[in-house]
């Protein structure tokens, strides 16, 4: 991390910006130990590594050998030296999360008048060492399908690769997650990173939605070379490991519940009290 930048910790908290539970996969890299634990968090076990070290202007290894959707050798600094990148850690048979961060980025892409291939790129690299090329064109597939603006394919680049490649990534854009044999699960952090042409960290976005005006700018910035400065993350925890059965459990429709009837009884008194302060103000002479 360049000299003059700080890590960022995360703040707990449930919201809809940042930190998910990605269940499923199979010997993703382990996060580092004790001094990857955010004081304060109290999330239990291996959730305590889980987050994002924001390393700004940190320069990712450009000679990590991966495979492309294709199966095609190719390595990282392939797609850079003309044009900025935004970078999403995934990993391809996800079943919630990682799929969540890629549909976000489609659609906050989507709108944006810069064109992937000819503006920038996007590369979907697996953090899972076992997932393969055919893994990748399926996800492609998929996002491209979504993504609907033909001609932009060759802008879209889903790689799989080794461990040897996998951590180097990771650890240069901070990205922290934890792979729990015992559950066959890991965690990892919601977000996407933005690189410069040089692939230089320029900007992280956090949680599972990305405004196309906040990306379009930062993309130009990015293209420009300019390193941004540091965000908030904010934490969603959105499974709950339960010590009784030891797995984690989904509790994020029964936040959507809580908040959705909290808001209708808040309607309802508010109507209440508009109507007794209606009533119990004096009426005008005269009134039938």
């Amino acid at each position: 991390m360049k000299k003059g930048s700080k890590t960022l910790h995360a703040i707990p908290g449930l919201t809809l910006s940042a930190l998910l539970l990605a269940a499923g996969g199979s010997t993703a890299a382990p996060a580092r130990a004790e001094s990857s634990i955010v004081p304060g968090n109290t999330m239990p076990g291996p959730l305590k590594a889980v987050h994002y070290d924001q390393r700004l202007g940190e320069q990712v290894p450009l000679d990590l050998p991966f495979r492309d959707d294709a199966g095609r050798p190719v390595k990282l600094g392939d797609y850079f030296g003309a044009r900025p990148a935004l970078l999403i850690l995934a990993y391809y048979r996800c079943p919630m999360l990682c799929d969540m961060v890629m549909q976000a980025a489609e659609s906050g892409l989507k709108p944006v008048s810069l064109t992937p291939g000819k503006d920038f790129e996007v590369i979907v690299a697996s953090i899972d060492p076992t997932d393969t090329p055919e893994r990748a064109a399926m996800k492609k597939r998929d996002i491209l399908k979504r993504y609907a603006r033909p001609g932009t394919e060759a802008g879209w680049h889903f790689l799989s690769g080794p461990k040897g490649s996998i951590d180097p990534l990771a650890r240069a854009v901070g990205f922290q997650y934890v792979y729990d044999p015992k559950l066959d699960q890991f965690a990892h952090a919601a977000g996407i990173v933005l690189l410069t042409p040089e692939g230089k960290v320029s900007r992280y976005f956090f949680g599972i939605e990305y405004p196309p005006r906040d990306l379009r700018l930062g993309l130009i910035e990015a293209s420009g070379n300019k390193i941004g400065s540091l965000v908030d993350q904010v934490l969603l925890y959105c499974f709950h490991y339960d010590p009784v059965i030891g797995r984690y459990s989904v509790i994020t429709l029964r936040l959507v519940r809580v908040a959705g009837l909290a808001t209708v009884i808040g309607l309802v008194l508010l109507v209440v009290i508009l109507r007794r302060r209606e009533t119990a103000q004096p009426r005008p002479l005269g009134a039938a």
